[in-house]
């Protein structure tokens, strides 16, 4: 559900959230990490830098980091940026226009109760639950299970 860019965006940032809190991550090593090439990474790092999710510093020393806690980061937010589907505020087959009117499609009841769980997802589920499960680690509070409330623990 969705695209390629916002999947390399959700793993650049679980990678970072399971470094320690601060420490910066060298572009070509997150790109070899995470699997994806340099330069696109390096679009997605941009993007996550203009909204305020990650840091960049250039020079010797430098790279990239979290700017907000990772519990803090919720996979809307993320998604967002790299996925402005509007599939995700229409019907799922259209719609039929008729005297300015939209006409559900058949399926739209349907499509609506699964639009919205997914939201509910994207809007309960943080960077910090996902590097959790991609390390095999906790870093938060027992009992906290993916998908349930969003920010810090």
């Amino acid at each position: 559900m969705l695209s390629i860019t916002a999947e390399h965006a959700v793993r650049a940032l679980s990678e970072m959230a399971a470094k320690p809190e601060g420490e910066l991550v060298l572009g070509k090593d997150l790109a070899a990490s995470t699997g994806v090439p340099p330069n696109y990474l390096a679009k997605i790092l941009w993007t996550l830098g203009n909204a305020g999710i990650i840091d960049a510093t250039r020079g010797s020393g430098g790279g990239y980091r979290l700017r907000r806690r990772p519990s803090e980061i919720c996979l809307r937010e993320v998604v967002d940026l790299f996925d402005r589907h509007v599939w995700r505020e229409s019907c799922f087959l259209g719609c039929e226009q008729r005297a300015g009117q939209c006409k559900p499609c058949a399926i739209h009841a349907a499509w609506e109760k699964v639009r919205a769980e997914y939201m509910q997802f994207l809007e309960s589920t943080t960077i910090k639950q996902i590097a959790e499960l991609q390390s095999g680690r906790s870093i938060s509070a027992p009992g906290s299970d993916l998908g349930k409330g969003v920010g810090p623990k």
